[in-house]
């Protein structure tokens, strides 16, 4: 008898051994995933990406910058100006990260496009600007291009007021004057006028000033002080942009050289989520590629999807 409750509690003491040795191994599984979890976390993204180029799409890159850094606290984003050519080059030279560009990089002679890596993050629409004293709001395409060849001196010889034409143009790097040179002017030459880089300080001048024609990206016509203008009577709108009944707009590009480094493409498919294309690029005055109803090769060829 003494001999079976010795066994008994043998077994009993046997068993309670595996048990808590179970439950020691459980837990060395729980600390592994909070291990796993914490080393996780060690991996956010941090680092530092250089963007420059295009003013026309420099507005949308900075405010997806701007909630891309929200959402990673260890990355810095420095996104500036200068218009497309300085984005194609700078980028070609390894100097900026991403490289903003209103035109295709195959359009520029000096510029490799073999060695860039191409991604069409959005649609702008451009249409010229005007004072609002001029007394216009549409134009014909033909009376456009003699307003801005200098053959239309005064806005009274297109159906406006007594006032001066005065021509604000952007440089010749500028990828919103070759977007508006090849498809408002039809290729033709502006005369001489102020020449100014910045779509913003085109905008003021040309608020400023009676008179002033210049032109700029749909985004930047965010109250009175300019007229957006019209073209053949087709009103410059995302709508009109997207099914091609407006002509001047042109692709948003961000170019990397070669594939880009984890971070950039990090941010780069950020830029392609939904959240920025349904979102920010509709709300800044974009539009998403996913909405055109017509495409554009490097040639200025357009055609329907």
């Amino acid at each position: 008898m003494k001999k079976k409750s010795f066994l008994a509690v043998a077994l009993f003491l046997s068993l309670s051994l595996v048990l808590v040795l179970g439950a020691c191994g459980n837990g060395s599984k729980s600390g592994s995933g909070a291990s796993s979890s914490s080393s996780s976390d060690s991996k956010q993204l941090s680092g530092k990406i250089t963007i420059g180029g295009s003013t026309a799409l420099q507005p949308l890159a900075s405010q997806a910058a701007k909630q891309f850094m929200d959402k990673n606290p260890g990355v810095q984003i420095d996104v500036q100006g200068g218009g497309s050519g300085t984005g194609l080059s700078e980028v070609s030279a390894g100097n900026f990260d991403i490289g903003m560009s209103d035109v295709f990089a195959e359009s520029k002679s000096n510029i490799d496009a073999k060695a860039l890596k191409d991604y069409k993050v959005a649609v702008v629409g451009m249409t010229a600007a005007v004072n609002p004293e001029a007394g216009v709001k549409n134009l014909s395409k033909a009376d456009l291009q003699k307003v801005f060849t200098g053959k239309v001196k005064n806005w009274k010889e297109v159906g406006g007021n007594d006032v001066k034409v005065q021509l604000v143009n952007r440089p010749d790097g500028s990828g919103t004057r070759a977007t508006f040179d090849q498809f408002a002017l039809d290729g033709k030459t502006p005369a001489e006028g102020i020449t100014q880089d910045s779509t913003n300080t085109v905008r003021q001048i040309i608020a400023e000033q009676p008179g002033a024609i210049g032109y700029m990206a749909l985004s930047y016509f965010s109250d009175k002080s300019v007229v957006k203008l019209s073209i053949d009577g087709i009103k410059a709108t995302e709508e009109n942009v997207a099914s091609g009944k407006f002509p001047v707009w042109a692709y948003e590009h961000m170019y990397t050289k070669g594939e880009p480094s984890p971070l950039v493409k990090a941010f780069i498919d950020y830029m392609m989520s939904p959240e920025v294309q349904n979102g920010v690029v509709k709300g800044a005055g974009y539009l998403s590629t996913n909405k055109m109803q017509v495409q554009r090769d490097a040639t200025g060829k357009t055609t329907n999807k």
